[in-house]
């Protein structure tokens, strides 16, 4: 795409999780937002953004007896491409806990469940496998055994990705909800357990609107993870930082969004801008067009930063002179589409 300038831009690889297409229930509309969604219907929807290149798929599919191959014919047919897969050990079955069950059979079968989803991931040639135990946690103090959540979520981590070596699994943490209080829950949290596990394969999927839930600079998150080597992965959003609203991009937080991009692509890191937003009143289509909208003026924004100046205003540590460069180049973009 050319600007208005006329110089070609080539911009980043943009995806989403197929769930952005599906169908949104919570405990007050428990009919749900809409009708059901198969897997192949979402995939549809994907499609029609224009604008994506890949999609986070959860396992199992929808409806059950969908197959692998079946999934990789519609991925095909609207030119999409799995960057992962999501298995769902988050869900009833799973309400006590995934990993951090405290029936051993239960943990198995989460367990198993991941597995029988890296199997698909294998198979449909995504480069990371995402783990998200919403579920692994507790609510209430004097409820569960700390030391024993922490070692049973880091045991079974480590038996997937060693049963998995030619497989990344990208752990996405985040500080509560399903439980009051997740196991994985920060940035620092999550790389603490990690460097615990000690594999290569083991690394972070940094979304954006946990990490303003948990109270974090989401572009100084970044940062820790970038320099471990464990940033696998990326999943961008908006909240008010009260809950995890998984609003459109840049709608409320925007230039914190501008500093966490240009923290990500100042420290070389080339991945996916993935959208994980949660459209219930809105048309799903059109709130992927939206934030794809918005990453793309902010990639263009990149470009306009006076980098040496920007630098001398941090070493400064000028708070007002940064924040005008950054608006600057920021303002500059916002109307161009």
């Amino acid at each position: 795409m050319a600007n208005q300038s006329g110089i070609d831009i080539q911009y980043p690889q943009f995806g989403a999780g197929i769930w952005h297409f599906g169908r949104y229930v919570d405990r007050y509309a428990t009919d749900g937002y809409g009708p059901p969604v198969t897997t192949p219907q979402a995939i549809e929807r994907a499609g029609q953004v224009g604008e994506l290149s890949v999609v986070d798929m959860t396992y199992p599919f929808d409806p059950p007896g969908l197959t692998v191959d079946e999934v990789a014919a519609a991925l095909k047919s609207q030119s999409l491409r799995a960057i992962a897969v999501t298995p769902e050990i988050y869900t009833r079955r799973f309400s006590r806990g995934a990993f951090t069950n405290p029936d051993p059979e239960v943990r198995r079968a989460a367990v198993a469940l991941v597995a029988e989803g890296a199997e698909a991931a294998r198979r449909l040639g995504c480069d990371y496998v995402k783990l998200w135990p919403g579920q692994d946690g507790w609510d209430y103090p004097f409820q569960a055994d700390h030391g024993e959540l922490w070692r049973w979520s880091l045991d079974a981590v480590r038996e997937l990705a060693t049963s998995f070596p030619d497989l990344r699994f990208a752990i996405e943490y985040k500080p509560r909800e399903p439980r009051n209080r997740m196991v994985f829950s920060s940035m620092a949290k999550t790389l603490l357990g990690i460097e615990e596990i000690g594999l290569p394969n083991v690394g972070v999927l940094l979304d954006f609107g946990h990490s303003l839930y948990g109270g974090e600079s989401p572009a100084d998150a970044a940062r820790l993870a970038i320099s471990r080597g464990r940033l696998f992965a990326i999943d961008v959003n908006d909240n008010y930082r009260g809950w995890d609203d998984d609003m459109v991009v840049g709608s409320v937080h925007l230039t914190e969004t501008f500093e966490f991009f240009h923290a990500l692509t100042d420290a070389g890191w080339d991945g996916v801008w993935q959208l994980d937003q949660f459209p219930f009143r809105e048309d799903s289509v059109e709130a992927a067009r939206a934030g794809i909208r918005v990453m793309k003026a902010i990639h263009r924004a990149l470009g306009l930063v006076d980098r040496q100046a920007l630098e001398a205003a941090q070493r400064a540590q000028d708070a007002l002179g940064a924040q005008r460069i950054a608006q600057k180049a920021l303002f500059a973009v916002m109307g161009e589409e």
